[in-house]
């Protein structure tokens, strides 16, 4: 009956007439992307992860990237025989880390990212937190009096450059140095919380977090436990249980902040999938966690 008409080709029609509704349903709105894990290094992901946010764009959603770059940073520190140091989770910066810090994240990452999308006929403009005010922060004090240096928590985002960038057609890429409210210095801040920051300043319809993992599993070790959807009244009880421990605490916090922010829905998913975004935005069933 459909001779010569390829079952895959039709199979790819119908999954296209699928996400018609999604489509419709997220143009002209604003999804934050945390950009980070193995989709940032395995060049077959980035690039599959890249080509995902120009087709976004393209369909009228108003795509915002953030992004980090710690194995970037790492391997440059190790290149010039610094070693890194970590407190608490937190990068020790001193000045000369602080420099290698800005340059690796606002310079050599930023814009292999803004190249990248690029590349595949999309429209993208670096940016960095120094940039027209965009990020303010205000230095880190430790409880224990260690002081790590040039590391702060924002406490402010001025939306106004990114607002111009989404409202002329282009995908801001957004690294995580921002500028030292009293001394106007540089700092080092955590890419997750400044990306939920900018989430919660834009009302996002969405703030996706693209990780190394499936999402919140109910057992770490079995991945068929994936909890699909978590309300954020639920989230202490897990984290008392140890459901949500670990490396996995920072992340679920920063997704808490954007809900209670303004943020419609949080995704945390996996970017070691092929596609994760499209399966997340424009499929009934999602992939990864949702947190609302």
């Amino acid at each position: 009956m459909f001779s010569g008409i390829n079952d895959i080709n039709i199979h790819n029609a119908n999954i296209l007439s699928q996400a018609l509704p999604y489509i419709q349903k997220y143009s002209g709105k604003t999804v934050v992307i945390k950009y980070g894990g193995n989709a940032m290094i395995n060049e077959d992901l980035k690039n599959t992860v890249i080509r995902d946010i120009v087709l976004l764009n393209c369909v009228g959603i108003k795509v915002v990237v953030v992004h980090g770059g710690g194995p970037e940073i790492n391997e440059y520190l190790s290149k010039i025989g610094k070693k890194s140091e970590f407190v608490n989770g937190l990068r020790v910066t001193d000045e000369e880390t602080m420099e290698i810090v800005q340059t690796v994240l606002a310079g050599k990452v930023n814009k292999d990212i803004v190249s990248l999308i690029d590349k595949n006929g999309g429209k993208a403009v670096g940016l960095c937190g120094i940039d027209a005010n965009l990020l303010k922060a205000r230095k880190i004090e430790l409880q224990n009096g260690i002081d790590i240096g040039y590391v702060g928590e924002i406490v402010d985002v001025n939306d106004s450059i990114i607002q111009h960038c989404l409202n002329g057609g282009y995908i801001p890429v957004i690294s995580t140095v921002a500028l030292g409210q009293e001394d106007g210095k540089p700092y080092n801040v955590n890419a997750d919380l400044a990306a939920a920051k900018i989430s919660t300043k834009l009302k996002a319809e969405k703030f996706i977090l693209i990780t190394d993992v499936p999402g919140v599993l109910m057992d770490p070790n079995d991945e068929s436990t994936l909890i699909s959807e978590l309300k954020v009244e639920k989230i202490p009880q897990l984290i008392n249980d140890k459901i949500i421990c670990g490396g996995m605490i920072p992340k679920i916090d920063c997704c808490v902040e954007a809900v209670n922010g303004g943020v419609k829905r949080t995704h945390i998913i996996d970017g070691r999938v092929p596609h994760s975004l499209l399966l997340e935005i424009f499929s009934h069933e999602g992939i990864g966690t949702m947190i609302s």
